[in-house]
C-alpha cells in the first residue's frame, strides 16, 4: 500500500515518529502542500493522510486510485466526504484525543485573564517591584474563581473535562447540549441557552461547528449575558462573531476574552480581535502537546491499519 502524509508537520514537526505508517506500506510525508500540488503529490497513492489539506471533489475525480483518507484531527471540514463517499472510499478521522489537553488550555487562558501572571512577570523583570514603595502590587483587578458561574455550551468529552476542572476551582456548572447525559449531570446542571448566558460569569465554547453553531456567540446573544462576563473559545473560531465579540469588549460588555482558536487560520492582519486590549489569541495550540499528538498519530495508524485488515473504523462518511 502507497501512503502519503500531505500536511504532516504540524502532527510531528520532529518529535515523534511516522514508524507506524512506515510498518503499514510505503510513505511519503510532506510537510506542507499548496493546493496546486495536492494531485500531483497524491499519485498513486492508495490511502491520503491529510491534516488542514482540502481534499474537493476534483481531486477525488483525478486521483480515482484513492482508497482510503485519514484526518489528522477530530474535525473533517476539509474532505468532500459526500464525493469520497460516492466512490466508496471511507474517510476515518481521530474522534478523541486531546480531552485532557485542551481542558488544560481552557483554564490556561482563564487563569491568565484572572491573574495577568504574564503581564505581572514582565513588569517585575523591568525593576516595577524592585521601585515599589509597598511590598506587593497588581496591575489589574485580580480575580477568585470559587462561587462564579461557568457556563459550558458544548457539554461532550471536553466540555465535561473542563467542568470537572471548574468544580475543583469551586465553580457552578451550567451545561447547555442538545444530548443530555448521566455523566454530565453529575458534573452540573443542564439549563436552556437563554438561562446559561444570562447566568454565567465565564463561558466556555466546546461544541462543534454545525450551521445551527457558527455565530452563537454574537451580538443578540452578548446582549443577553451578564456585564463583565468572560469568554473563553478553544473549540472552532466560527463560532463567534468575531467583529460582534470585538465591539462588545471595546464596550466592555465583555470583561476578557481569549480565544486559541479565530475564523480564519493563520490569523489575518485585520482580525478585529487583534485590537482589544482585553483579548487573549494563541495560535490554536490547545490540542499541541506532545502526549496529545502521540495518541492522535496511534489512533490515525491504528485507522490505516484497520482499513486493511478490512474492519473501518472511525469512518465519518
Amino acid at each position: 500500500m502507497k501512503i502519503v502524509v500531505l500536511d504532516g508537520y504540524t502532527e510531528n514537526p520532529g518529535d515523534l515518529s511516522w514508524e507506524g505508517f512506515e510498518e503499514l506500506g510505503e510513505l511519503t510525508v510532506y510537510d506542507r502542500t499548496p493546493k496546486e500540488k495536492v494531485i500531483e503529490r497524491i499519485g498513486d497513492a492508495d490511502a491520503v493522510i491529510v491534516n488542514k489539506t482540502p481534499l474537493d471533489r476534483g481531486v477525488f475525480e483525478a486521483c480515482p486510485q484513492i482508497k482510503y483518507v485519514g484526518v489528522l484531527a477530530t474535525g473533517y471540514n476539509v474532505i468532500d466526504i459526500k464525493a469520497a463517499r460516492e466512490r466508496g472510499i471511507p474517510v476515518c478521522n481521530i474522534p478523541t484525543y486531546g480531552t485532557t489537553a485542551v481542558a488544560q488550555m481552557t483554564f490556561a487562558l482563564l487563569l491568565e485573564i484572572c491573574h495577568h501572571i504574564a503581564e505581572h512577570s514582565d513588569a517585575v523583570k523591568k525593576g516595577e517591584w524592585s521601585n515599589n514603595p509597598d511590598w506587593c502590587f497588581w496591575k489589574y483587578p485580580l480575580i477568585e474563581l470559587a462561587d462564579k458561574k461557568m457556563g459550558i455550551i458544548g457539554f461532550g468529552r471536553i466540555g465535561q473535562a473542563v467542568g470537572k476542572l471548574a468544580k475543583a476551582f469551586g465553580m457552578q456548572i451550567l451545561a447547555y447540549d442538545a444530548n443530555q447525559n448521566e455523566s454530565g449531570k453529575e458534573i452540573g446542571e443542564y439549563v436552556a441557552l437563554d438561562e446559561l448566558l444570562a447566568q454565567s460569569d465565564v463561558i466556555s465554547l466546546h461544541c462543534p461547528l454545525f450551521p445551527e453553531t457558527e455565530g452563537i456567540i454574537n451580538k443578540k446573544n452578548i446582549s443577553k449575558m451578564k456585564d463583565g462576563v468572560i469568554i473563553i473559545n478553544t473549540s472552532r473560531g466560527p463560532l463567534i462573531k468575531e467583529e460582534d465579540l470585538a465591539d462588545a469588549l471595546r464596550k466592555k460588555k465583555v470583561y476578557a476574552a481569549a480565544c486559541d482558536v479565530v475564523s480564519t487560520e493563520p490569523i489575518l492582519p485585520d482580525n478585529p480581535l487583534l485590537g482589544c486590549y482585553n483579548s487573549i489569541i494563541t495560535p490554536h495550540i490547545a490540542w499541541a502537546p506532545k502526549e496529545s499528538r502521540q495518541r492522535l498519530m496511534d489512533v490515525a495508524v491504528s485507522n490505516l491499519k484497520a482499513f486493511a485488515d478490512g474492519k473501518w473504523t472511525n469512518v465519518v462518511n
